[in-house]
């Protein structure tokens, strides 16, 4: 069970880009924090389930080593990964996890960080909700056309959402140069005011993880893109941000 976990959050934030998430965990719930190095995504996950071996705050960084810890083939089949603890000023509280292989020869030990050096390198982002102007899923076919005009303006970095005769539609460039658009939602209840622009790359990355998602955008120029894998529903906040 740990080990999935692990897995869910590792997919979730390092293929982002993410380096250091936050675990925050009582007998009731387990929350997890994180911040792209860019500070273009912010993350905020609530586990379905709390779980029991991450009592208290502490952060996990270096998320690519993890991911090969739980990549490795010694580690595949009957392999033991236990979260370790220690004593410090007679409390004890979460160290690392430990890797170890079935037959007990192979060992790896990878260490958490502590929760006053893991508040200070990731500073608490407040985020009191929103609004949505708008709030659909999206198909897996919009998802491909996203993709496609992607790739066909590999020079921009952002796009322009805006509602236009009903349907929202995505738009690359401009056309003083090279231009590319499409619809990808159409009939959308509502509108969008006014017209904001969004990272393609870490939005194209994250609707390429797994699970249900569900995207929100505001007129207030913020967005939301929400994943659930089943054992995390993971938030990815994403400010809106100028060409």
């Amino acid at each position: 069970m740990i080990k999935d976990i692990l897995t869910d959050i590792v997919e979730h934030t390092h293929k982002l880009g993410i380096p250091l998430v936050k675990i925050e965990g009582t007998d009731t719930a387990t929350g997890l924090e994180a911040l792209a190095e860019d500070k273009s995504v912010v993350v905020q996950a609530a586990f379905k389930q709390p779980v029991a071996d991450f009592q208290g705050t502490f952060g996990m960084p270096n998320l690519g080593k993890l991911d090969i810890l739980l990549n490795i083939e010694e580690y595949k089949k009957d392999s033991k990964i236990t979260v370790t603890s220690k004593d410090r000023n007679g409390v004890s509280t979460l160290d690392g996890i430990h890797f170890e292989n079935a037959g007990g020869d192979f060992k790896n030990d990878y260490r958490f960080m502590s929760q006053e050096i893991v508040n200070d390198k990731l500073k608490k982002v407040t985020f009191k909700g929103a609004n949505w102007d708008l709030e659909f899923q999206p198909t897996v076919a919009s998802i491909a056309r996203l993709k496609m005009q992607a790739a066909a303006n590999a020079e921009e970095n952002l796009f322009t959402a805006k509602t236009e005769d009903g349907d929202l539609k995505f738009e690359f460039g401009d056309h003083s140069t090279h231009a590319g658009a499409f619809v990808f939602q159409p009939s959308v209840e509502n509108k969008l005011t006014r017209a904001w622009s969004w990272p393609v790359k870490q939005v194209i990355a994250i609707l390429d993880l797994d699970g249900d998602k569900t995207i929100h955008f505001t007129n207030q120029g913020a967005a939301q893109i929400t994943v659930d894998s089943g054992l995390v529903v993971y938030k990815y906040l994403l400010p809106a941000q100028t060409k």
